[in-house]
């Protein structure tokens, strides 16, 4: 997976989200990985419409969060759409979904 720079203090870094580098999880399933802070890990993920993640997605330690941009993506049998905030504390897991394609912009807490 691509390793995105890390923003340090005082500093500012924008980026294009279309123009990060892609890196392909699973067929239909690509992630772009975004600057970020210590302990932050920031990432961009759009799936294919009938893309599902290809194994359960497991937080042992840290939580994970997105936020869905356009599309919808499916979490066991509740649909999530644009502009739902999702929030994974730790112990959790989840394999997610869709129907119709998705983008979805997210955090996973690794401090």
């Amino acid at each position: 997976m691509t390793t995105p720079p890390q923003v340090l203090p005082g500093q500012i870094i924008p980026v294009e989200v279309d123009e990060v580098p892609v890196d392909e999880v699973a067929p239909g399933i690509t992630v772009r990985m975004l600057p970020g802070m210590a302990g932050i890990r920031t990432w961009v993920i759009d799936l294919a419409p009938g893309a599902e993640w290809p194994e359960p997605d497991v937080h042992e330690t840290y939580g994970e969060a997105y936020f869905v941009v356009e599309g919808e993506i499916i979490e066991g049998d509740r649909t999530y759409g644009p502009g739902t905030y999702v929030a994974f504390g730790s112990e959790t897991s989840h394999r997610p979904r869709t129907e119709t394609g998705v983008r979805a912009f997210g955090f996973n807490y690794d401090v």
